[in-house]
């Protein structure tokens, strides 16, 4: 059985990001899990949280059942600290992954990889989709990481497709939308978001049934109203257009976008 790990920055990225595929993999008969680099403490705090109860409890807890959604095999945890947006006076805490030395949190998720017997890594594209410092850092990680294993992984990034972003972009304009968000405007590190398809391998497309799994997988992740709650009350139609596809790339790789799976076989 091939075994797919998924690198996340902090619980609810695997929701937005990857949950199609990972849904598709387990139910073609991958094995499939998903570790995090963070525990997503400067997250949203929820209004209920229990006496004694922190917010990274609570994204704990919401990813364990974001994974019961999706069916995933198992979930791990790397320990670090969230570093916040870009300038955010927690990218100085020493215990955040931004600071994190890369040896240290490489030799952790290579540890996972041969734990699990992992064949295939995927984390996240050059910048992390849009310059957290934590997305950024998985980038650097997931690389390292496969070169520490035990048995060296195949190694794909996660990332979105800036044109197809742009299209819908112009579209909104020509109707009037006056309020449409702009892939070409500076994200948190001062680029535009994701890579240009000219860059990108495979585009994994969501069917009807998959697209509701991830749903769920995002609705597992209630506290986060400020990010995935927002994703959430997006009108279907648009819902299905900004997530209904999920892009890979594979570093080195020159052949052009294919609407394919990007794994070996199960």
């Amino acid at each position: 059985m091939t075994t797919i790990a998924f690198l996340h920055a902090h619980p609810d990225d695997e929701s937005s990001q990857t949950a199609g595929t990972m849904a598709m993999a387990v139910d073609a008969g991958y094995r499939v899990i998903v570790i995090f680099a963070t525990d997503g403490d400067f997250g949203t705090a929820a209004s209920d949280l229990a006496e004694g109860e922190s917010v990274a409890d609570r994204r704990q807890r919401e990813a364990t059942a974001s994974a019961a959604a999706l069916g995933l095999h198992g979930v791990h945890w790397l320990g670090y600290a969230d570093s916040g947006m870009t300038g955010w006076p927690q990218n100085d805490d020493p215990a955040c992954l931004a600071r994190a030395p890369l040896e240290e949190a490489a030799r952790r998720v290579a540890d996972v990889l041969d734990a699990e017997g992992a064949d295939v890594l995927v984390g996240y594209d050059w910048h992390g989709n849009y310059g957290h410092p934590d997305h950024v850092a998985v980038h650097r990680i997931a690389y390292r990481a496969a070169e520490l294993a035990a048995r060296t992984p195949l190694v794909l990034e996660e990332t979105m497709n800036r044109d197809a972003l742009r299209r819908r972009y112009q579209a909104a304009l020509a109707a009037g939308e006056t309020e449409a968000w702009d892939p070409d405007a500076p994200a948190d590190d001062g680029n535009p978001v994701g890579s240009p398809e000219s860059e990108l391998n495979w585009a994994v497309d969501l069917d009807e049934a998959y697209l509701a799994r991830k749903r769920a997988a995002m609705t597992a992740h209630a506290s986060q109203t400020s990010d995935v709650g927002m994703m959430l009350q997006l009108p279907p139609e648009v819902f299905a257009a900004q997530f209904g596809v999920e892009y890979y790339r594979q570093e080195g790789n020159t052949d052009p976008l294919r609407h394919a799976w990007p794994f070996p076989p199960a």
